[in-house]
């Protein structure tokens, strides 16, 4: 593994970040927490280790700071997707550059940010006279709906009140102040088995998850769009029916994908959804996160939005689809004004031969570390 200098160069770090195993599932997170901790706790922060299960676990690091202003949290996740079953140009783990970006699993989701944020951490740990303290919040199990934040914010172990909070998932450095909340659901229906050439003796599942799945048709078209983060989206992931061509189906299942905005209350849209679906099928919440949504002139945003143009950085905000720590680290943070900025791409998230460009990842970390500074008074 590459030694570092202080501090690292940041796509360096991206680059021992890659090879590091950390796909979810299974997860194998602590080889990225212990990695990135040693680094932190190195340059003199006060570093906690979270764990989520066996071999998972996450961090908490303070860079303290003086005074008593709220501190200024940066999070990113720990965890990947897999690689997929499509073919890979090289190893997914085996970080690679190619026309000034560097190739690999996690490149854009998300561990240029995880980089990108140390390294600023790391410069800024050589300011003196810090008014906030600064605190890296690096999570497992995202990928998997927010396990390892939602386990953090019920373990008590983070900063409340904090003061602001900048998530370092892909947005090409653009600022994003928004995202869709997220209701998952997964739909269970049973019937009655019977062999396939006497489909009148049975009741098939297969047939009457398919009628279930068309009455969710229209569902959402009354609901008004927001006008940042745009309509709601309801999407039918997966189906599973039937265990033999020549039986009746007993048991059928799909999951709903359903993306929210604000106002459109979660408990609302899951009784509607049950009332199209009728009392026959079981369903069960997978998954409830809340929209998040900080508004453009809240006096930090402001601020930064500012501070970005005046360094000739992307300073108009933007709004993204995918859900992040976030919609569960605020409320726990004592809902802070919230910022994503990371230096991937959000097409590339979850894609094969994922990249992230080198020349975003360094300019990542001189954003964060002109923020963080602006908020330590340094």
């Amino acid at each position: 593994m590459t030694k570092f200098p202080e501090p690292p160069d940041p796509v360096d770090l991206t680059r021992s970040l890659i090879e590091l195993d950390t796909m979810d599932p299974p997860g194998n997170e602590s080889v990225a927490a212990d990695f990135l901790g040693g680094i932190l706790a190195a340059a003199g922060l006060r570093v906690a280790y979270h764990t989520l299960a066996d071999g998972r676990r996450g961090l908490v690091a303070t860079l303290p700071g003086k005074g008593d202003r709220p501190a200024l949290c940066f999070c990113g996740h720990l965890d990947t997707v897999p690689a997929g079953g499509a073919a890979w140009q090289g190893h997914p783990l085996e970080a690679r550059f190619s026309q000034g970006k560097i190739i690999g699993r996690g490149a854009s989701d998300m561990k240029s940010g995880l980089a990108a944020m140390t390294t600023a951490i790391l410069r800024l740990a050589a300011v003196p006279r810090r008014q906030a303290d600064v605190v890296a919040i690096f999570t497992a199990g995202e990928e998997t709906g927010s396990e390892g934040a939602s386990r953090m914010v019920t373990d008590g172990v983070l900063p409340s009140p904090a003061g602001a909070l900048i998530l370092g998932e892909p947005s090409g450095n653009v600022p994003f102040l928004g995202h869709k909340g997220t209701l998952w659901l997964q739909c269970r229906v049973r019937g009655k088995s019977a062999h396939g050439s006497m489909p009148d003796q049975g009741k098939n599942a297969v047939i009457a998850a398919a009628r279930a799945i068309l009455a969710l048709e229209g569902l959402l078209d009354e609901v008004a769009a927001d006008p940042r983060l745009g309509r709601p989206t309801l999407n039918v992931g997966t189906f599973n029916g039937g265990t033999k061509i020549n039986m009746v189906p007993d048991l059928a299942e799909f999951t709903v994908d359903m993306r929210t905005v604000p106002g459109l209350s979660h408990e609302w849209l899951y009784r509607r959804v049950c009332d199209r679906l009728g009392p026959a099928l079981e369903t069960l919440k997978l998954l409830d996160l809340p929209p998040v949504l900080t508004d453009e002139n809240e006096p930090w945003i402001r601020e930064v939005l500012q501070l970005l143009e005046a360094a000739d950085f992307p300073a108009r905000p933007g709004y993204v689809n995918y859900f992040t720590d976030a919609s569960t680290l605020a409320p726990g943070l004592g809902n802070p004004p919230v910022l994503i900025l990371g230096p991937g791409e959000a097409t590339q998230a979850h894609q094969t031969d994922e990249w992230c460009r080198v020349d975003d990842i360094h300019r990542a970390a001189e954003i964060y570390l002109h923020i963080a500074r602006a908020w330590c008074r340094v």
